[in-house]
């Protein structure tokens, strides 16, 4: 079930036995492992495990999450968009990625904002944080085309390094 279409994309939940293969591929690109980080996913059980423990816990929590971008024209996996509520963050964190051939073509954009839509629309969230590092140039860019403001840094707990902290009214 979609969440989200645009003109290009649909956003749609993820599902552990459909998705494990794509979030395994995902999650050990080069701009994953250096912009998010390792997450130690190294087989399918593991991506299964990540997708249950993460997105499917976070829809039936807070009732969003972390959504697969697929494209219209081909129906391809390419990347995740959406929400990720964070024990040390006060807002919902915007949270995207995209697989290294899709990057560039401004579809990371176009989930970002129609996520950012379903947030103030239908789920009625105000305010929208994210985070990130601050070599992340691309991640930066579009954060910034979307309306984010900089806040200050911020140390996660349990991490060495500090990260930028935006936010979108």
């Amino acid at each position: 079930m979609n969440i989200i279409s645009t003109s290009r994309l649909h956003v749609k939940q993820l599902s552990e036995e459909l998705h494990a293969s794509f979030i395994l591929q995902l999650v050990n690109s080069p701009g994953w492992l250096r912009y998010i980080g390792d997450r130690n996913i190294h087989s399918l059980q593991d991506a299964g495990q990540y997708i249950f423990n993460g997105p499917i816990v976070s829809y039936a929590t807070h009732g969003y999450g972390l959504w697969l971008v697929k494209r219209i024209e081909d129906d391809a996996p390419i990347g995740i968009c959406g929400l990720i509520k964070r024990d040390y963050l006060p807002h919902p964190d915007l949270g995207y990625a995209l697989l290294p051939q899709y990057e560039g073509q401004g579809y990371a954009t176009e989930a970002a904002a129609a996520v950012m839509q379903y947030a103030k629309e239908v789920l009625s969230i105000p305010i929208i944080a994210a985070i990130t590092t601050d070599d992340n140039v691309p991640s930066l860019r579009l954060l910034f085309k979307l309306g984010f403001d900089f806040i200050g840094m911020i140390s996660p707990p349990q991490q060495d390094e500090e990260l930028m902290l935006l936010e979108k009214r």
